[in-house]
């Protein structure tokens, strides 16, 4: 086999720090043992938010280039289709003409077109799919749930985040079975940990009393556990606990604070099995050994809250619209009310900003904002006969664009200008090879974020960023990354240089003022 196989793992709505060899306590040996005998990075970074990563991660561009500048709403300008782009390459189509087989189980969600194929993902590149359109719902009972093109349901007793897991591994198998010797790519979406908190009661019961010390001691051990494995530099200190937070000592119903927690952390330690039965079918297969893995998170922890009537909301109050999960034949409790206890088929929660607080140390703000606890992602890289270091640790700064290049460079594939006759934009990535080989700088010198107006550039050591509809502020992130000392004041001549650079950007990719995206709709 002249081409490695290729599997990338993303996850949705996970923290910096959730999994264990990120400092967290939650139990994921597979994730953990692939990060040991792999490398880390820890200055990668999303898009802050689902769609637009995902749009990112598979296409190369940032993700106004490919058309999914917000989410998959049609908001009918360049930039915000909401439909990825056919000026745009995925991931699976680029490694095709490389003699690439292609598979993915999992979450889609770069398309609003939810009810007639034509940018679902086997009109994108890949020869089996199976998984939902849309972006999040049930555990049990997942809307717009296909198989390639055919509508599907979970059979009763089901649990969405195993049958991605089987699904993939399915995948595996049969491709071996018919191709052996034939590179395959693989690309399994996880839900989890996304609301609503579904997880088993026996994974819960694995948790039970985990998280009793309470958000505040919880995120100063992470901090310890970071700074001990040599992911976070000594300078950089513990934000504060979010001022929409009670000290845990204040805190009301610490049991059911706690229960929220240990689903959400149930939900994790399934999928971290789930990627074990994968990585068996590898090594069943014979490719393991030959089988680049990526794992990384879609955006940082995510601080919304469910209300009783399903819609649901940020810490400070934006609304995000109804997310309705079920048919209309049975009862839903939605809401996150201590009556409510998570887990159950029939509830609908989130773990709330209590908890994303945690799941984002050391840094400050949660998804949707781009201040690092919105974009900042563990990223996991195994690649044993890749001359990939084991147990190395990468502080070069990288962002989403990388990964197709870094794959593209692993497959010796070229990037291709033209696709089934469209022309394709160039790539906006530099491989990450070099940087996981030999430790040397990465080509990409600025990385650039825009989402709902909350935008950042961050050029060697600082870093511009806004909390939408604030002012700039600036960081100095070799010695602040957590973001704690605005020195936007004291540097003008630094907030104007990069506040020309993120504007040059904005204007080549399609990105509009948000206040004129809303006076759209």
């Amino acid at each position: 086999m002249t081409s490695p196989n290729i599997l990338v793992i993303l996850n949705d709505d996970m923290g910096y720090s959730d999994i264990g060899c990120y400092g967290g306590e939650i139990d994921t040996p597979h994730l953990d043992g692939l990060a040991r005998a792999g490398l880390r990075m820890t200055q990668f970074y999303n898009t802050a938010r689902c769609c637009p990563s995902r749009a990112s991660l598979l296409t190369g561009l940032y993700p106004h280039q490919a058309d999914v500048g917000h989410m998959i709403g049609n908001d009918r300008v360049d930039g915000y289709l909401g439909d990825l782009s056919r000026k745009a390459v995925t991931i699976a189509e680029a490694l095709k003409p490389a003699g690439y087989a292609t598979a993915m189980s999992g979450k889609w969600h770069v398309t609003g077109h939810l009810d007639a194929p034509g940018n679902w993902p086997c009109q994108r590149g890949f020869d089996e799919f199976y998984g939902m359109l849309c972006g999040a719902g049930s555990y049990f009972d997942p809307h717009h749930l296909k198989r390639n093109d055919e509508a599907i349901r979970l059979n009763p007793g089901e649990y969405f985040t195993d049958t991605i897991s089987d699904e993939a591994v399915a995948q595996i198998n049969r491709h071996h079975e018919r191709r052996p010797d034939q590179p395959l790519f693989q690309y399994v979406a996880y839900t989890a940990p996304h609301w609503p908190l579904h997880a088993l009661p026996e994974d819960i019961e694995k948790y039970r009393g985990r998280f009793a010390e309470g958000w505040d001691r919880l995120r100063e051990r992470r901090l310890q556990r970071l700074r001990a494995e040599g992911l976070l530099d000594p300078r950089w200190d513990l934000s504060p606990r979010d001022p929409n937070v009670l000290p845990w000592e204040e805190a009301p119903d610490k049991a059911w604070q706690q229960r929220r927690m240990e689903a959400y952390a149930a939900q994790i330690d399934r999928m971290d099995q789930g990627v074990g039965r994968i990585l068996d079918a590898l090594r069943t297969t014979g490719r393991f050994e030959d089988t680049l893995i990526l794992f990384l998170s879609d955006n940082g922890g995510c601080a919304e809250g469910i209300s009783g009537d399903g819609s649901r909301y940020h810490s400070n109050g934006r609304c995000s619209g109804r997310e309705i999960t079920r048919d209309g034949q049975h009862r839903v409790r939605y809401g996150n009310d201590p009556a409510i206890v998570p887990g159950p088929e029939d509830t609908y929660c989130s773990y709330g900003t209590e908890w994303a607080n945690l799941s984002n140390t050391p840094f400050r703000k949660y998804k949707v904002w781009t201040h690092e606890g919105g974009i900042a992602t563990p990223l996991i890289a195994h690649w044993p006969v890749g001359n990939l270091p084991a147990g190395a640790i990468r502080h070069q700064p990288a962002q989403l664009p990388d990964i197709l290049p870094t794959l593209l460079a692993a497959a010796g594939a070229p990037y291709p200008q033209t696709h089934q006759g469209h022309p394709i934009q160039p790539g906006e990535g530099h491989s990450l090879l070099p940087a996981w080989r030999d430790d040397l700088p990465h080509a990409r010198e600025v990385l650039y974020w825009e989402h709902e107006g909350n935008a950042a550039v961050r050029k060697g050591p600082w870093k511009l960023v806004r909390d939408y509809p604030g002012p700039w502020e600036l960081y100095h992130v070799e010695n602040d990354r957590s973001e704690l000392h605005d020195l936007a004041s004291t540097h003008p001549e630094t907030v104007a240089d990069l506040n020309a650079l993120w504007q040059a950007w904005a204007d080549r990719c399609h990105v509009l003022d948000w206040n004129t995206l809303r006076s759209r709709r």
